[in-house]
């Protein structure tokens, strides 16, 4: 066994999965083999969600049973749309409240008695968690605004209901479109920090709450969910400030600021997933407000031509981009990582069955360096 101590895990390699593979190298993601660029401008976030479940891409009579499925299980229990209200009138934050949500779901969970290696149970169990987040989610926003909740939209896919939910208004096509291809995009990325939390707690056979629980847990630390509400942050104080735009990030570099959304544990080169948002973040501002596109392109511009970052594999990644995006969208800054979530959710649900099917407990080790051979003393000589 070797004694080699990997820090962080880093380099680790400790399972096999067809879910999906980065080349961090070339700026490649795909899911089950396919790129994330076909995917995200050609499938929608529930044919993805069969993917990464099921294996291949769904055919027209596999997909609409397996939408119909996910609109059925929507609504949740009046105990958790209390539970919210209370949540956002104490000024709770959203990834809290997500967490607390789903904990609760597990209590209306009417497989709840279901064999933990039933991974056809725990497949479904999963679908209910995905399709009820958003509903959570909205409810709890529309509570911190002082408005009721909006229940589902019978006919809207997973992603204009949410935007739906949020404001009581359906989507146009674009911000429909815009916000499914950020659903596509955070579906999954590895074995990243959330997802590994989430197939370590699976990896004990606990159910699929705790597991989903335990990712939206970790994806709430500022080292691997928020970026995005950062870049955001600092969008908003380049907008309230008296320099143009490219004066501040100038100044701002000159001081030695650090600029949200720039380098990647993974990617060396720029994030394909942030190009892909940087379309819609252009296409969004053609239809609406241009500045939010004009600041984010000229960052990238002066960072990456001038400060020479991407030369230094220091390139934007998909928070760079999402960030400007949901603000478009007219999403409340403090939901972007539960938007994270309610995405990334499909990955965790994979990637838990998946190793499940296969199943070792995980349990590495660690190097002891206290101390040894210390004298006892009994507590009155101490």
């Amino acid at each position: 066994m070797s004694d080699d101590l990997k820090k962080g895990l880093e380099g680790v390699l400790v399972a096999e999965s067809e879910l999906s593979s980065i080349d961090g190298d070339a700026g490649r993601l795909i899911y089950r083999g396919h790129t994330i660029e076909d995917l995200a401008r050609g499938a929608s976030y529930e044919e993805v969600l069969y993917l990464l479940w099921n294996g291949h891409l769904p055919s027209n009579d596999e997909l609409e049973p397996f939408s119909d499925a996910l609109m059925n299980e929507r609504e949740v229990d009046d105990d958790v749309l209390e539970t919210m209200e209370k949540l956002a009138a104490s000024d709770e934050q959203p990834m809290a409240a997500l967490r607390t949500a789903v904990s609760m779901f597990s209590a209306y969970e009417p497989e709840d008695d279901a064999d933990p290696e039933d991974l056809e149970a725990t497949l479904r169990k999963g679908r209910r968690i995905t399709a009820k987040i958003p509903t959570a989610l909205a409810a709890f926003e529309r509570y911190r605004l002082g408005e009721d909740p909006i229940a589902p939209h019978p006919d809207l896919g997973l992603a204009a209901n949410f935007l739906y939910m949020l404001s009581g208004e359906e989507p146009d096509d674009i911000a429909a479109e815009t916000f499914d291809q950020a659903l596509i995009l955070h579906a999954d990325h590895g074995l990243n920090a959330s997802t590994f939390t989430s197939m370590v707690i699976g990896s004990t056979m606990a159910d699929i709450y705790s597991a989903v629980t335990g990712g939206i847990s970790a994806l709430s630390g500022p080292l691997h969910g928020g970026a995005n509400q950062d870049v955001m942050e600092v969008l908003i104080e380049i907008d309230e400030s008296d320099l143009d735009h490219r004066e501040w990030v100038e100044q701002a570099t000159e001081e030695g600021r650090r600029i949200p959304g720039f380098g990647h544990r993974v990617y060396n080169v720029k994030d394909p997933r942030a190009k892909i948002l940087q379309e819609r973040s252009e296409e969004l501002a053609e239809n609406g407000e241009s500045k939010w596109y004009d600041y984010t392109t000229t960052i990238e511009q002066y960072l990456s031509e001038e400060k020479g970052l991407t030369e230094k594999g220091i390139a934007p990644n998909v928070d760079f981009y999402s960030g400007s995006v949901y603000y478009q969208l007219g999403i409340p800054i403090d939901m972007y990582t539960p938007i994270f979530a309610m995405s990334r959710v499909g990955g965790w649900i994979a990637h838990v069955l998946e190793y499940q099917q296969d199943n070792r407990l995980i349990r590495p080790r660690a190097r002891y360096t206290g101390p040894q051979d210390q004298e006892f003393v009994p507590l009155g000589d101490r």
